[in-house]
């Protein structure tokens, strides 16, 4: 049963990240750098909910930062480049450096840290829940960046209003539905 619910907890911890995954994929990214971000999200969301389950506790009392808020401003950054980038004439691939690729991992694992803090309530194996977690997480970005790229192939231009409609319903619900 435990494995059962680590799956469940995984595959919401997942969302956000296939989600904003989908916006990039649909912006073109693709390759071996979504193979690499993939991978590199699932490591993430592997060492966060550790963290958060060692050390969480001391840290969020330093830091009251609610992560939704960090989460939302990365948003509309991404809103605000996706916004930008229509005014280029093609579809063309965009590049996906390696500090892109751990800022992406980083803002879309913030909730495994936040996990992390009650790690211990959900399973009495802290590093086999991660290890469900990262799994899942990397699938889930794998999908999310060719369905994106699947959809932009399919409907062209149209698919940067879509990941900009996606990502603003996103930021939306981060903000004040969450």
């Amino acid at each position: 049963m435990e494995t059962i619910t680590l799956f469940l907890i995984a595959i919401s911890l997942s969302l956000d990240a296939f989600s904003l995954s989908l916006a990039y994929g649909l912006l073109g990214l693709k390759g071996k750098r979504t193979i690499y971000t993939s991978l590199i999200v699932g490591l993430f969301h592997f060492f966060k909910p550790l963290l958060g389950f060692f050390v969480g506790d001391r840290i969020l009392v330093v830091f009251k930062i609610d992560p939704k808020y960090i989460i939302g401003i990365v948003m509309i950054l991404i809103i605000i480049e996706m916004i930008r980038s229509l005014k280029e004439e093609d579809l063309k691939e965009i590049k996906m450096s390696f500090i892109n690729m751990i800022g992406f991992s980083f803002f879309v694992s913030l909730d495994s840290f936040t996990l992390g803090l009650g790690l211990s309530y959900i399973s009495s194996h802290p590093i086999y829940a991660a290890l469900v977690f990262a799994i899942t997480s990397a699938i889930f970005t794998f999908i999310g960046f060719n369905a994106g790229k699947y959809i932009s192939a399919k409907v062209g231009k149209i698919s940067k209003y879509l990941g900009i409609a996606i990502l603003t319903i996103l930021l939306v619900y981060f903000l004040v539905l969450n």
